[in-house]
């Protein structure tokens, strides 16, 4: 009698699986039909533009970061460039003073503001 019942079991359990799978066979039938309805194909189009519109802003956010940190460093890179040209104009305007260029040609190259007899005025005519 246990062996009987062993079997009966392992049938109801196969019975019970097949109800199961069939079961869903149904509804997943029904589910496929149902999807080629006119409002069930336009719900599924505007959740598609939905997701779609969501993933072009999410890019579009991390591009707008990206450039704006490209931006500021730039910015940083600018000012550093704008402070060196700054450094260079006062650089040059100490280096080109009249008394610099005098003082530079005395020292090294041995030239001397000529007297008053060495210097000659000629006449154009």
């Amino acid at each position: 009698m246990g062996a009987v019942r062993i079997e009966s079991e392992t049938g109801n359990r196969a019975l019970r699986w097949r109800m199961v799978l069939d079961s869903a066979t149904r509804v997943s039938r029904r589910i496929f039909r149902n999807l080629w309805r006119s409002d069930v194909l336009i719900t599924l189009a505007m959740v598609g533009l939905l997701l779609g519109s969501a993933l072009a802003v999410a890019y579009s956010s991390h591009l707008n970061r990206s450039l704006y940190s490209d931006l500021a460093s730039l910015q940083k890179e600018r000012d550093g460039y704008q402070r060196q040209w700054t450094q260079l104009l006062l650089e040059q305007s100490a280096l080109s003073a009249h008394s610099h260029v005098e003082n530079r040609a005395v020292r090294e190259l041995d030239m001397e503001v000529p007297s008053r007899e060495d210097i000659v005025v000629l006449q154009t005519q």
